[in-house]
């Protein structure tokens, strides 16, 4: 028999969410004993909660002392492959988010410069060309294309040639 998908929220039902506790921190626990004993880790776990008076520490208070002191003991300039702070991290989104932002409107651009020449091909007045919005770009961009044109047809030229 499978299991129904279960809603990530607060549980409403105060005996539920005290019995759904029990059960998922004893499934978190055994959990991670498995991984201590089989993968020979060093681990611990503090949990708090508001139905026990002081917090259960995984598996003892003194083991649990010994991992954090490992843990303080890691040299704090050799981070692993993938661990990186939080501000590493966010600088190196937003550096991906405004690379694609700008291949965005590149494209945007491109998109719009069609768009204007077949209006042009139509039959469209020059007058109304006023909305676009950065000339200077348009002319750059489309000065890109006609070089990487030029360039398309001269490997050409010179592959029929050889």
């Amino acid at each position: 028999m499978g299991r129904r998908k279960v809603k990530h929220e607060l549980i409403s039902n105060e005996s539920v969410r005290k019995v759904t506790f029990r059960k998922r921190k004893a499934g978190l626990l055994k959990k991670l004993d498995e991984l201590a004993t089989l993968c020979g880790v060093i681990a611990c776990a503090i949990i708090f909660s508001a139905y026990d008076d002081q917090p259960e520490i995984w598996p003892s208070p003194a083991e649990a002392l010994f991992a954090f002191e490992e843990l303080k003991r890691l040299p704090s300039r050799k981070p692993g492959k993938y661990m990186v702070d939080q501000e590493a991290f966010l600088s190196t989104n937003v550096s991906k988010l405004k690379q694609q932002l700008e291949k965005q409107r590149r494209k945007n651009l491109g998109l719009e410069l069609e768009l204007m020449m077949a209006g042009c091909t139509e039959g469209m007045d020059l007058h109304d060309l006023k909305h676009i919005k950065n000339p200077s770009e348009s002319i750059q961009f489309l000065e890109e294309m006609i070089a990487s044109v030029t360039s398309e047809i001269e490997r050409a030229e010179n592959e029929n040639n050889a």
